[in-house]
């Protein structure tokens, strides 16, 4: 579940790794990759074979100040949050992205809007 990897990333940081696995999943690895396209991961890579496979994510930091300053998880399992691309407002005044699960995959909020497709909420990252 995108929570745990996100939770884990969380950690790391905090304890200034520069690299972690997580089990993999198609959508973890979505979510994964969307971070990278913002900017928030250095490297985001699946790794191994059949049942033994991994994502080996490499964390980035900007003058050893992580990248992910912050995250609020929006959708859980319990309480599901969805949102037309017309409601999709700048997250932090602009400094911020919100990651949506949509029909034609994991997109940020920017993408999103330009492609004028809605989904669920799935969190914000700053």
């Amino acid at each position: 579940m995108h929570l745990d990897v996100l939770n884990r990333i969380e950690n790391a940081l905090a304890r200034k790794r520069e690299k972690i696995k997580v089990p993999y999943s198609r959508f973890d690895l979505a979510v994964l990759e969307a971070l990278e396209r913002r900017g928030y991961l250095e490297s985001v890579a699946r790794k191994g074979k059949g049942v033994k496979k991994i994502i080996e994510i490499k964390l980035k930091y900007a003058n050893g100040d992580p990248a992910i300053v912050g995250l609020k998880f929006i959708s859980r399992p319990s309480r599901r949050v969805y949102i037309g691309y017309q409601d999709l407002r700048k997250s932090h005044s602009g400094y911020g992205h919100f990651i949506l699960s949509t029909p034609s995959g994991v997109k940020d909020g920017y993408q999103a809007r330009k492609e004028k497709v809605g989904g669920e909420l799935l969190f914000e990252v700053w």
